[in-house]
């Protein structure tokens, strides 16, 4: 491991990142939140479908 090669990457990296601008905050925050919900739905509309059939939860 060459940890000084590794710390300018990380160095580099870090000065080329910058602060997302509003619209960009809110639209990946829209996105995730979206992506979020269906994954809650999905779960929760397979709950349901084995709670009704018989022999489940």
């Amino acid at each position: 491991m060459d940890v000084k090669y590794d710390l300018n990457s990380y160095v580099r990296v870090l000065k080329l990142a910058s602060t997302p601008s509003w619209q960009e905050f809110s639209q990946i925050s829209k996105i995730a939140g979206a992506g979020i919900f269906l994954v809650g739905l999905l779960g929760f509309t397979i709950f349901a479908v084995m709670s009704f059939l018989p022999g489940g939860v």
